[in-house]
């Protein structure tokens, strides 16, 4: 009898094991999100990529090259860019199709130098990834143009460098911009451009918030603007790429030691690799199904709802017209 109860109870436990694992397969692959899995070709089109040597960046650069497409890796650190693209070829990807330019886009200057090197070897771009940003920056600090880190490098570069590109991008049958925002955008509060870049706006989250709002907003407002022209062939869109533990959130204090060791198996499991943080901005930049719809925000391929203040039309207006004033866009 006692045999009998120990096989039972042993039985018991590899059962119970078993489920436990079975769950734990299944939470696992919940957290990984949506894959993007159409067979979308990207042959002959011409992408522009930021922040391509890392993360998300590198494995959007990955999949839009291994789909054909020739890819433009804008990359502040020309050494670290030249690293990122060893990697992607090593990866498979084909070097004749992978450009580095150097783009730094807390520097206005660099951005309109490297537009002008862009437009001299192409005539037309079919994709913008407005990938690279900056997160939890530790102080409080203006860029050589006069604007708080994190408003710069995550909203008035990209803008800058979407609207310098966007006469191209127009030449294209089907052109796709992606503009990586964050669900934290929700958390934010109304954007005061006559404040944004002062200090006492700075907090260790708030400007990182706002930037994302920012980035949700421009891509409403866009939309609109290339609605009311007739431009039809130019979407944009906005996405969440998930919670990715990439460099990202390396200003964050679990990402230090000792606290990164410690984290580090928490991490793994319950936030996405780069490559399934790459997926939404992939659908967007690719998939059929998408054809038409500009002006909305993405998590994990789908549509999902904005901050209501990304819903103020005013406001989205008044942000896209003092960007233009501030980039000095004419």
């Amino acid at each position: 009898m006692e045999d009998g109860d120990e096989t039972s109870s042993f039985t018991g436990l590899v059962l119970y094991g078993a489920l436990l694992a079975a769950f734990l397969v299944v939470l696992r692959h919940y957290f990984k999100g949506k894959q993007f899995t159409e067979k979308a070709s990207a042959k002959e089109k011409v992408a522009v990529v930021t922040g391509a040597n890392t993360g998300i960046g590198l494995e959007i650069a990955r999949e839009l090259n291994l789909r054909k497409a020739k890819v433009y890796m804008l990359c502040r650190d020309e050494k670290r860019a030249l690293e990122g693209r060893l990697k992607l070829v090593n990866m498979g990807c084909d070097p004749t199709r992978l450009i580095v330019e150097l783009c730094d886009l807390a520097n206005f200057s660099s951005i309109r130098n490297c537009v002008d090197r862009l437009l001299k070897k192409e005539s037309g771009i079919d994709i913008l990834v407005n990938n690279a940003g900056i997160m939890f920056y530790p102080k409080y600090e203006k860029t050589v143009d006069g604007h708080e880190m994190h408003w710069q490098c995550n909203h008035l570069g990209p803008f800058l460098l979407t609207e310098l590109l966007l006469p191209t991008l127009k030449k294209a049958s089907e052109a796709r911009i992606v503009n990586l925002s964050s669900m934290l955008h929700l958390r934010s509060d109304r954007i005061d451009i006559s404040t944004i870049d002062d200090k006492k706006q700075f907090g260790f989250v708030a400007p990182y918030n706002r930037s994302k709002l920012a980035n949700v907003m421009h891509a409403r407002e866009l939309a609109r603007r290339l609605r009311k022209e007739g431009t039809h062939n130019v979407i944009i869109n906005s996405c969440h790429p998930g919670a990715v533990d990439t460099e990202l959130g390396r200003n964050f204090f679990l990402s230090k030691p000792p606290f990164k060791q410690i984290s580090r198996p928490f991490m793994w499991f319950f936030t996405k690799t780069a490559r399934d943080g790459a997926q939404t901005p992939l659908y967007l930049s690719l998939s059929k199904k998408i054809e038409g719809v500009s002006g909305k925000y993405f998590s994990d391929c789908s549509i999902k709802s904005e901050n209501p203040l990304a819903l103020d039309d005013n406001a989205c207006e008044d942000l896209y017209n003092y960007s233009l004033e501030t980039c000095q866009i004419r």
